[in-house]
């Protein structure tokens, strides 16, 4: 029969856990894949997508995309880029908005824009479809009016985009029927979404290089292929569930450390029987049952009932990929590997278990019933003795030579220590950092109050409106720093002598640096420096040499340092050589003002004087492209301070219980000799606070180094490769260890509370 003691109690709650946590990622990522499936089938995603402006040859796309062997279907979009404040949602226009906004109509053949139940949307004359973006922003609802330059929609609902759904998307699209968007088509900046469907999808890098080698229309951002499609469509919630497999795994070690306290503490108990059944000639394997069957029950239970429990809780964590992506039709095989991840971890469990009560093995049943207890091996300490003490009370130095002298006790507390302050520190340190202004020089954009950026969809002349922008700034007295930094595209000699396009961004780049993970920033004219994307697709590392022709001129350029980038797809690269041949596709002014300037004001003088520039504050950049990301993290880090205080708790509840349970002879040797309860609670209190400090030093630096790692895999899913730790030293160095510390104090209170029920008459008896 199993009773609920505190040690049953406390493992059935870490397994429930463990089991929820791994169930409830297992279907989140069976369900998260699906949806991005269906929505991908759905709209007919393109497998490759250039956005171009300005005039193109469509009569040679037709006849290029008709000799290649690879295409399945071709097409060209229009895409009717619109400034911001002149699209107006009940009355607030989208100035604030970071994203490029842009009117469609409906593709006849692939690339559907859907409803939220992801059918193809057909919209009628008066009728606007917002992007889903703008609902989940709360700027827009079912009925508000939307003026488009005086011309007047009605919101008729919202639409999926499986391109441009998420938020690290500059780009988003409004869908109009073909009559209105004749209305609005003056209005704004004509671009061009030339799309392309595959025969065969792995090929689409090699079909990229060989449209740019083509010279056919790229005159805008880096095409986007099916791979990167999937991707910014997984990645909020791909984070989300990355987080809950790292706590999983963290919280699936702490119940194994709970069984084998418990186990060993059972045995501490049981040592007597267990002598005198093997005694009597009971096989260990039959011992071990009886054991075996009471764990797995405690397992099957715990396991049943967290997969039950993440069926019932997966709900609010689906919410935002339903919203996003629609549903994901794989109901029943979330539950298959749902119920499989419960069930692995049943089975590392019982395997678990089973190897703990191989010590069986070790037991001799004449030592078991002659002590009734096992006779602990402790190292003596040579130098350590308490008539020579001079520094420390009687208690605490007994507390302390313990755990000195039985250290291999002890470790499973120590590690315990370090997972909780692990759990604690890691997501809070992830969150720190994403948040941070200097999280932006990780993702290929130094650190500045503003950006204004022109390009060729917001003016004829980018040259020319930059020189404008750039002798203003100059003026300005309330500007502390600028520079200019201007796009443009040049030829490639690749070493088997083929010829691509390649995107480089001129200007002086020690104004504003970025992080570079390999090397340093380019500073002559020999050198360059390249996005990480760049640099595995050309296999290129620092010190590596780049062919370009610059100027009808080849000239070799030494790779001096890789970065990582999220803007223009990840392929951007950084020079400063003098270029005076190729047109500018867009130019980037950082700026920083005097201390204590209000950036958003600022923000708004410009968007006043440089309607033709594209300016927004870097708080909202970041705000506008990582708040989703940047609020599922916050509450990852939140869920791991209250997982860490109930399982630093229930450890050291369970750990203490244990040893008093070990020491019950030795806590009567010391009643016996005049220590009173207070008294041994001191020396318990001593010890658990003496693994705390060593858990919570070892567990904090592990945090910041190892616990780094582990952010980098996270977080280079979204673009950023490599980056440091921003810590809160607040939190780490001080919230957390006390919190953890207040945690072992009253647990370990609580814990050697029996201590007063030991009697002396009952155990001391002479051997």
């Amino acid at each position: 029969m199993i009773t609920l003691d505190t040690p049953t109690t406390t493992i059935t709650a870490f397994i429930l856990v463990a089991a929820m946590l791994t169930s409830l990622a297992a279907m989140l990522i069976v369900n998260l894949l699906g949806a991005i499936d269906n929505i991908l089938i759905e709209a007919k995603s393109p497998h490759f997508m250039q956005m171009h402006t300005g005039g193109f040859d469509m009569e040679r796309l037709r006849r290029y995309a008709g000799a290649h062997d690879n295409v399945e279907a071709f097409q060209v979009l229009d895409y009717l880029n619109i400034d911001g404040a002149e699209i107006i949602i009940g009355k607030d226009a989208l100035a604030w908005s970071v994203q490029d906004n842009g009117f469609s109509t409906q593709s006849k053949e692939f690339d559907f824009l859907l409803d939220l139940n992801n059918n193809v949307i057909q919209p009628a004359d008066g009728e606007v479809y917002v992007p889903i973006y703008y609902m989940r922003q709360g700027a827009a609802e079912i009925g508000d009016t939307v003026t488009v330059c005086g011309v007047n929609f009605t919101v008729a609902g919202f639409l999926r985009d499986s391109q441009m759904n998420a938020a690290l998307v500059s780009s988003k699209r409004f869908l109009v029927s073909d009559n209105d968007f004749e209305k609005i088509r003056d209005f704004g900046i004509m671009e061009y979404l030339i799309e392309f469907r595959l025969n065969d999808i792995s090929q689409a890098s090699a079909f990229e290089s060989e449209y740019l080698m083509a010279e056919l229309p790229a005159n805008g951002p880096p095409a986007i292929t099916f791979s990167i499609i999937r991707i910014v469509n997984a990645i909020t919630d791909g984070i989300m569930i990355a987080v809950l497999v790292l706590i999983s795994l963290l919280v699936i070690v702490v119940a194994l450390l709970c069984i084998r306290f418990s186990l060993l503490a059972k045995i501490e108990e049981d040592y007597k029987e267990i002598g005198v059944l093997k005694a009597v000639g009971l096989r260990v394997s039959h011992i071990k049952k009886l054991y075996m069957v009471k764990y797995g029950a405690i397992a099957g239970v715990a396991c049943l009932a967290g997969f039950i429990i993440s069926v019932l809780v997966q709900s609010p964590f689906m919410e935002n990929i339903r919203l996003y992506l629609g549903e994901s039709n794989r109901f029943i095989p979330g539950l298959l590997f749902g119920f499989i991840g419960s069930a692995l971890i049943f089975t590392v469990i019982m395997l678990y278990v089973n190897s703990v009560l191989r010590r069986f093995r070790k037991i001799s049943a004449a030592q078991a019933v002659r002590f009734g207890a096992p006779q602990e091996k402790t190292k003596l300490i040579r130098g350590f003795t308490l008539s020579g003490n001079k520094l420390f009370s009687s208690n605490i130095f007994l507390g302390t030579k313990d755990v000195l002298s039985r250290k291999k006790l002890y470790i499973t507390m120590l590690t315990v220590l370090i997972i909780s302050s692990f759990i604690m520190n890691v997501p809070q340190n992830i969150y720190n950092t994403i948040s941070a202004r200097s999280f932006m020089t990780y993702m290929g954009i130094g650190q500045c109050d503003v950006t204004i950026g022109i390009s060729q969809t917001l003016t004829d002349d980018v040259a020319g409106s930059t020189a404008q922008i750039a002798d203003a700034l100059a003026g300005d007295d309330s500007v502390s720093k600028y520079t200019v930094l201007v796009c443009k595209m040049f030829d490639m000699i690749a070493g088997d002598g083929s010829v691509r396009r390649l995107r480089v961004e001129l200007g002086d780049h020690t104004a504003f640096p970025i992080f570079y993970s390999s090397g340093g920033m380019p500073q002559t004219e020999a050198e360059i420096a390249i996005s990480k994307s760049n640099a595995d697709e050309l296999e290129k590392t620092v010190g590596d040499e780049i062919l370009l022709i610059i100027d009808g001129e080849e000239r070799r350029l030494t790779i001096c340092g890789i970065y990582s980038d999220i803007t223009n797809g990840g392929f951007t690269t950084k020079a400063v050589f003098e270029a005076n041949q190729g047109e500018i596709l867009w130019s980037s002014i950082p700026v920083t003002f005097v201390d204590g300037l209000t950036a958003s004001a600022k923000v708004s003088q410009y968007r006043e004087i440089f309607p033709f520039a594209k300016v927004s504050g870097v708080e909202e950049d970041i705000e506008q492209m990582f708040g989703a990301t940047i609020a599922a993290v916050q509450i990852a880090s939140r869920v791991s301070i209250g997982l860490t205080i109930a399982l630093t708790v229930l450890v050291t509840l369970l750990f203490m219980k244990m040893l008093v349970a070990k020491d019950r002879y030795s806590v009567a040797i010391l009643k016996s000799i005049g220590f009173n309860n207070a008294n041994i609670r001191r020396q318990y209190i001593t010890r658990g606070m003496g693994v705390l400090a060593t858990g919570v030093v070892i567990g904090t630096l592990l945090s910041n180094t190892l616990g780094e790692l582990v952010g980098v895999a996270l977080i280079s899913s979204f673009g950023a490769s490599s980056f440091k730790f921003v810590v809160n030293p607040l939190f780490s160095y001080l919230f957390s260890p006390l919190l953890i510390a207040l945690c072992v104090y009253v647990a370990t209170l609580l814990g050697v509370s029996d201590i007063r029920l030991l009697k002396i008459s009952e155990h001391i008896k002479e051997v």
